[in-house]
Protein backbone atom coordinates (compact mmCIF):
# COMPACT_ATOMS: atom_id res chain seq x y z
CA UNK A 1 0.00 0.00 0.00
CA UNK A 2 1.48 3.36 -0.80
CA UNK A 3 2.87 5.86 1.46
CA UNK A 4 1.42 8.32 -0.90
CA UNK A 5 -2.01 8.13 1.28
CA UNK A 6 0.28 10.04 4.39
CA UNK A 7 -0.47 13.39 2.99
CA UNK A 8 -4.22 13.57 3.44
CA UNK A 9 -4.49 13.21 7.42
CA UNK A 10 -5.53 15.85 9.26
CA UNK A 11 -6.78 16.39 12.61
CA UNK A 12 -9.31 14.19 14.75
CA UNK A 13 -11.41 14.91 17.23
CA UNK A 14 -13.31 12.23 19.80
CA UNK A 15 -17.12 13.89 19.71
CA UNK A 16 -19.08 15.95 17.11
CA UNK A 17 -19.67 19.45 18.27
CA UNK A 18 -21.98 19.70 21.25
CA UNK A 19 -24.90 22.14 21.45
CA UNK A 20 -25.03 23.77 25.00
CA UNK A 21 -26.43 26.83 26.16
CA UNK A 22 -24.69 27.03 29.31
CA UNK A 23 -24.04 30.77 30.82
CA UNK A 24 -20.78 30.31 32.03
CA UNK A 25 -17.70 28.45 33.18
CA UNK A 26 -19.16 25.46 35.34
CA UNK A 27 -17.77 25.01 38.70
CA UNK A 28 -18.91 22.49 41.32
CA UNK A 29 -21.49 22.47 43.07
CA UNK A 30 -22.14 23.35 47.14
CA UNK A 31 -21.16 20.47 49.29
CA UNK A 32 -25.35 19.70 49.46
CA UNK A 33 -26.27 20.43 46.31
CA UNK A 34 -26.71 17.29 43.97
CA UNK A 35 -24.42 15.88 41.31
CA UNK A 36 -23.53 18.37 38.37
CA UNK A 37 -26.02 17.43 35.82
CA UNK A 38 -25.72 18.67 31.54
CA UNK A 39 -26.51 22.67 31.24
CA UNK A 40 -28.72 21.88 28.06
CA UNK A 41 -31.79 19.30 27.62
CA UNK A 42 -30.84 19.09 23.75
CA UNK A 43 -28.95 14.86 23.79
CA UNK A 44 -25.85 16.32 21.74
CA UNK A 45 -24.53 17.86 24.96
CA UNK A 46 -24.22 14.65 25.98
CA UNK A 47 -21.63 14.05 23.42
CA UNK A 48 -18.98 11.86 24.89
CA UNK A 49 -15.80 14.05 24.68
CA UNK A 50 -14.46 12.41 28.03
CA UNK A 51 -13.55 8.83 28.69
CA UNK A 52 -14.90 8.36 31.51
CA UNK A 53 -13.54 4.79 31.57
CA UNK A 54 -9.86 6.05 31.27
CA UNK A 55 -7.06 5.75 33.69
CA UNK A 56 -5.79 9.57 34.22
CA UNK A 57 -2.66 8.99 35.31
CA UNK A 58 -1.60 6.37 32.24
CA UNK A 59 -3.36 9.22 29.65
CA UNK A 60 -0.90 11.51 30.97
CA UNK A 61 1.81 8.95 30.66
CA UNK A 62 1.19 8.13 27.39
CA UNK A 63 1.05 11.60 26.50
CA UNK A 64 4.03 12.46 27.67
CA UNK A 65 6.34 10.15 26.22
CA UNK A 66 4.89 11.50 22.75
CA UNK A 67 5.63 15.03 24.30
CA UNK A 68 9.46 13.83 25.10
CA UNK A 69 10.03 12.13 21.21
CA UNK A 70 8.30 15.00 19.80
CA UNK A 71 9.38 18.29 21.83
CA UNK A 72 5.96 18.95 22.45
CA UNK A 73 3.49 19.56 25.68
CA UNK A 74 0.80 17.96 26.99
CA UNK A 75 -1.98 20.08 27.10
CA UNK A 76 -4.52 18.51 30.03
CA UNK A 77 -7.88 19.25 29.92
CA UNK A 78 -9.73 18.70 33.40
CA UNK A 79 -13.93 18.46 32.68
CA UNK A 80 -16.38 16.25 32.05
CA UNK A 81 -19.17 15.27 29.63
CA UNK A 82 -21.98 17.27 31.59
CA UNK A 83 -19.74 19.96 31.45
CA UNK A 84 -21.27 22.46 28.44
CA UNK A 85 -18.61 24.97 28.19
CA UNK A 86 -15.94 21.70 28.11
CA UNK A 87 -18.16 20.96 25.21
CA UNK A 88 -17.99 24.58 23.70
CA UNK A 89 -13.96 24.13 24.27
CA UNK A 90 -13.90 21.25 22.74
CA UNK A 91 -15.51 22.24 19.21
CA UNK A 92 -13.53 25.49 19.00
CA UNK A 93 -10.66 23.03 18.91
CA UNK A 94 -11.97 20.94 16.74
CA UNK A 95 -13.63 23.67 14.41
CA UNK A 96 -11.28 26.60 14.88
CA UNK A 97 -8.60 25.96 11.80
CA UNK A 98 -5.63 27.86 13.10
CA UNK A 99 -5.91 26.65 17.12
CA UNK A 100 -6.60 22.95 15.64
CA UNK A 101 -3.05 22.96 13.77
CA UNK A 102 -1.71 24.40 16.84
CA UNK A 103 -2.88 21.60 19.10
CA UNK A 104 -1.72 19.06 16.24
CA UNK A 105 1.99 20.39 16.23
CA UNK A 106 2.58 21.60 19.61
CA UNK A 107 0.62 19.60 21.95
CA UNK A 108 -0.66 15.95 22.76
CA UNK A 109 -3.84 17.25 24.96
CA UNK A 110 -5.25 14.82 27.15
CA UNK A 111 -8.85 14.89 28.45
CA UNK A 112 -9.32 13.43 32.24
CA UNK A 113 -12.37 12.95 33.28
CA UNK A 114 -13.38 14.51 36.81
CA UNK A 115 -16.42 12.55 36.94
CA UNK A 116 -18.99 14.48 39.71
CA UNK A 117 -16.22 15.97 40.93
CA UNK A 118 -14.87 12.94 42.54
CA UNK A 119 -12.61 11.78 39.74
CA UNK A 120 -8.47 12.37 39.59
CA UNK A 121 -9.15 14.74 42.68
CA UNK A 122 -5.63 13.72 43.82
CA UNK A 123 -4.20 13.94 39.87
CA UNK A 124 -5.41 17.66 39.66
CA UNK A 125 -4.21 18.85 43.41
CA UNK A 126 -0.74 16.85 41.75
CA UNK A 127 -0.26 19.37 39.30
CA UNK A 128 -1.91 22.51 41.87
CA UNK A 129 -4.80 22.52 39.42
CA UNK A 130 -7.64 23.66 42.02
CA UNK A 131 -10.77 22.67 39.53
CA UNK A 132 -13.17 22.86 42.19
CA UNK A 133 -12.19 26.67 42.68
CA UNK A 134 -12.19 27.40 39.21
CA UNK A 135 -14.67 25.31 37.87
CA UNK A 136 -14.46 23.35 34.63
CA UNK A 137 -12.96 23.32 31.74
CA UNK A 138 -9.46 23.66 33.57
CA UNK A 139 -6.09 23.74 31.36
CA UNK A 140 -2.75 22.32 32.65
CA UNK A 141 0.38 22.64 30.33
CA UNK A 142 3.57 20.12 31.25
CA UNK A 143 6.81 19.95 29.30
CA UNK A 144 7.93 16.70 28.21
CA UNK A 145 9.08 15.71 31.55
CA UNK A 146 6.02 16.28 33.64
CA UNK A 147 6.88 19.98 34.96
CA UNK A 148 3.66 22.19 35.65
CA UNK A 149 4.45 25.10 33.24
CA UNK A 150 0.97 27.02 33.79
CA UNK A 151 -2.33 26.04 34.95
CA UNK A 152 -5.03 28.23 33.12
CA UNK A 153 -8.89 28.72 34.76
CA UNK A 154 -10.74 29.14 31.39
CA UNK A 155 -13.62 32.15 32.39
CA UNK A 156 -10.81 34.55 31.32
CA UNK A 157 -10.74 32.76 27.92
CA UNK A 158 -14.33 33.44 27.28
CA UNK A 159 -16.30 36.48 25.30
CA UNK A 160 -20.15 36.15 26.21
CA UNK A 161 -21.35 32.68 25.60
CA UNK A 162 -18.54 31.39 23.82
CA UNK A 163 -14.74 31.13 24.14
CA UNK A 164 -12.70 33.86 22.49
CA UNK A 165 -10.48 32.10 19.74
CA UNK A 166 -7.97 35.25 20.19
CA UNK A 167 -7.53 33.91 23.76
CA UNK A 168 -7.30 30.67 23.29
CA UNK A 169 -5.01 30.82 20.53
CA UNK A 170 -2.79 33.20 22.13
CA UNK A 171 -2.55 31.23 25.51
CA UNK A 172 -1.21 28.32 23.23
CA UNK A 173 1.12 30.02 21.16
CA UNK A 174 2.64 31.15 24.43
CA UNK A 175 3.43 28.15 26.30
CA UNK A 176 4.43 26.23 22.64
CA UNK A 177 7.90 24.46 23.13
CA UNK A 178 11.13 26.18 21.17
CA UNK A 179 11.63 24.45 18.44
CA UNK A 180 14.81 21.70 17.82
CA UNK A 181 16.94 21.74 15.22
CA UNK A 182 17.36 19.46 12.89
CA UNK A 183 21.16 19.67 12.13
CA UNK A 184 21.50 19.69 15.52
CA UNK A 185 19.39 16.32 15.73
CA UNK A 186 21.25 14.47 13.19
CA UNK A 187 24.73 15.65 14.58
CA UNK A 188 23.93 14.30 17.98
CA UNK A 189 22.38 11.03 16.46
CA UNK A 190 25.46 10.49 14.38
CA UNK A 191 28.33 11.31 17.06
CA UNK A 192 25.95 8.68 19.47
CA UNK A 193 26.44 6.45 16.71
CA UNK A 194 29.80 7.31 16.35
CA UNK A 195 31.09 6.35 19.75
CA UNK A 196 28.69 3.26 20.15
CA UNK A 197 29.59 1.56 16.65
CA UNK A 198 25.92 1.51 15.95
CA UNK A 199 24.15 3.07 12.61
CA UNK A 200 21.49 5.84 12.90
CA UNK A 201 17.67 5.02 11.92
CA UNK A 202 16.99 8.19 10.38
CA UNK A 203 12.86 8.96 9.58
CA UNK A 204 11.83 11.66 8.35
CA UNK A 205 8.36 12.73 9.47
CA UNK A 206 5.15 15.84 10.07
CA UNK A 207 2.54 16.59 12.53
CA UNK A 208 -0.31 15.99 9.75
CA UNK A 209 1.24 12.73 8.29
CA UNK A 210 -1.10 9.48 9.78
CA UNK A 211 1.67 6.93 8.75
CA UNK A 212 4.33 9.22 10.41
CA UNK A 213 2.40 8.35 13.56
CA UNK A 214 1.95 5.06 13.18
CA UNK A 215 5.53 4.79 12.36
CA UNK A 216 6.47 6.38 15.61
CA UNK A 217 4.23 4.59 17.50
CA UNK A 218 5.90 1.15 16.41
CA UNK A 219 9.12 2.59 17.14
CA UNK A 220 8.16 3.28 20.71
CA UNK A 221 6.66 0.02 21.34
CA UNK A 222 8.87 -1.19 24.23
CA UNK A 223 9.57 -5.22 22.13
CA UNK A 224 10.56 -3.42 19.18
CA UNK A 225 12.68 -0.37 20.77
CA UNK A 226 14.29 -3.40 22.71
CA UNK A 227 15.41 -4.97 19.19
CA UNK A 228 16.32 -1.65 17.05
CA UNK A 229 18.12 -0.51 20.41
CA UNK A 230 20.79 -2.99 19.95
CA UNK A 231 22.01 -1.74 16.51
CA UNK A 232 20.62 1.98 15.92
CA UNK A 233 20.15 5.23 17.24
CA UNK A 234 17.17 6.95 16.25
CA UNK A 235 16.98 10.18 14.74
CA UNK A 236 13.37 11.82 13.67
CA UNK A 237 13.12 14.56 11.57
CA UNK A 238 10.14 16.74 11.79
CA UNK A 239 10.52 18.38 8.18
CA UNK A 240 7.34 21.09 9.27
CA UNK A 241 8.06 21.76 12.94
CA UNK A 242 12.13 21.55 13.29
CA UNK A 243 14.46 24.45 12.45
CA UNK A 244 16.15 23.53 9.53
CA UNK A 245 14.00 20.35 8.93
CA UNK A 246 13.21 21.07 5.06
CA UNK A 247 16.82 21.57 4.36
CA UNK A 248 18.08 18.52 6.19
CA UNK A 249 15.58 16.15 4.98
CA UNK A 250 16.86 17.49 1.25
CA UNK A 251 20.12 16.85 2.35
CA UNK A 252 19.72 13.37 2.34
CA UNK A 253 16.64 12.97 0.12
CA UNK A 254 16.84 13.74 -3.38
CA UNK A 255 13.47 13.34 -4.48
CA UNK A 256 10.08 13.62 -2.35
CA UNK A 257 8.04 11.30 -4.56
CA UNK A 258 6.43 8.50 -2.37
CA UNK A 259 5.51 11.07 0.58
CA UNK A 260 6.32 10.14 3.85
CA UNK A 261 7.65 8.63 6.38
CA UNK A 262 10.77 8.52 4.94
CA UNK A 263 13.74 6.45 6.42
CA UNK A 264 17.28 6.56 5.96
CA UNK A 265 19.71 4.23 7.76
CA UNK A 266 23.06 6.61 8.15
CA UNK A 267 26.79 5.10 9.26
CA UNK A 268 28.73 6.87 11.60
CA UNK A 269 30.35 9.38 9.46
CA UNK A 270 26.50 10.54 7.97
CA UNK A 271 27.28 8.00 4.68
CA UNK A 272 23.64 6.50 3.75
CA UNK A 273 23.36 2.63 3.30
CA UNK A 274 20.59 2.61 2.43
CA UNK A 275 16.57 4.26 2.20
CA UNK A 276 13.32 3.08 1.86
CA UNK A 277 12.69 3.41 -1.64
CA UNK A 278 12.47 0.24 -2.00
CA UNK A 279 11.37 -1.85 -5.85
CA UNK A 280 7.94 -0.47 -6.14
CA UNK A 281 9.17 3.22 -4.05
CA UNK A 282 9.37 4.48 0.02
CA UNK A 283 7.67 1.87 1.93
CA UNK A 284 7.69 4.21 4.56
CA UNK A 285 5.60 2.61 7.52
CA UNK A 286 5.33 -0.55 5.83
CA UNK A 287 2.25 -1.88 5.40
CA UNK A 288 1.88 -4.12 2.43
CA UNK A 289 3.65 -7.32 2.41
CA UNK A 290 5.57 -5.34 -0.31
CA UNK A 291 7.24 -2.91 1.79
CA UNK A 292 8.02 -4.89 5.10
CA UNK A 293 9.80 -7.45 3.02
CA UNK A 294 12.04 -4.44 1.83
CA UNK A 295 12.11 -2.94 5.36
CA UNK A 296 13.36 -6.51 6.52
CA UNK A 297 16.10 -5.88 3.78
CA UNK A 298 16.97 -2.51 5.09
CA UNK A 299 17.73 -4.00 8.47
CA UNK A 300 19.41 -7.30 7.29
CA UNK A 301 21.82 -5.17 5.41
CA UNK A 302 22.58 -2.76 8.49
CA UNK A 303 22.12 -4.89 11.23
CA UNK A 304 25.33 -6.21 13.19
CA UNK A 305 24.14 -7.21 16.98
CA UNK A 306 20.52 -7.86 15.85
CA UNK A 307 19.68 -11.98 14.59
CA UNK A 308 17.85 -12.44 11.76
CA UNK A 309 15.33 -13.99 14.26
CA UNK A 310 15.13 -10.07 15.64
CA UNK A 311 14.42 -9.03 11.98
CA UNK A 312 11.79 -11.82 11.24
CA UNK A 313 10.00 -10.43 14.39
CA UNK A 314 9.60 -7.22 13.54
CA UNK A 315 8.13 -8.71 9.70
CA UNK A 316 5.60 -10.69 11.97
CA UNK A 317 4.78 -7.51 14.32
CA UNK A 318 4.44 -5.54 10.56
CA UNK A 319 2.51 -7.94 8.95
CA UNK A 320 0.27 -8.86 12.21
CA UNK A 321 -0.35 -4.85 12.58
CA UNK A 322 -1.51 -4.98 9.00
CA UNK A 323 -3.97 -7.48 9.68
CA UNK A 324 -5.37 -5.71 12.19
CA UNK A 325 -5.97 -2.66 9.97
CA UNK A 326 -7.22 -5.11 6.76
CA UNK A 327 -9.98 -6.22 9.13
CA UNK A 328 -11.04 -2.81 10.81
CA UNK A 329 -10.99 -1.34 7.20
CA UNK A 330 -14.54 -1.00 6.28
Amino acid sequence: MSLARSFALRLLWVAPLAAVVALGQDGPPAAESPAPKTTSADPKAQAVIYDETADGRKQIEQALAAAKRDNTRVLVMFGGNWCGWCHKLHALFRENAEIGRTLLYEYQLVMIDIGKWNKHMELAAGFDADVKKNGVPFLTVLDAEGKVLTNQETGSLEAGEKHDPAKVRAFLEKWKATAWNADEVVKAALAKASADGKTVFLHLGAPWCGWCRKLDAFLARPEIAGILGEDFIEAKVDVDRMTNGKEVAARYRKDNRGGIPWIAFLDGAGNTVITSDGPKGNTGHPASADEISHFATMLNKVRKHMSADDVKRIEQALAADAAVRQRSAP
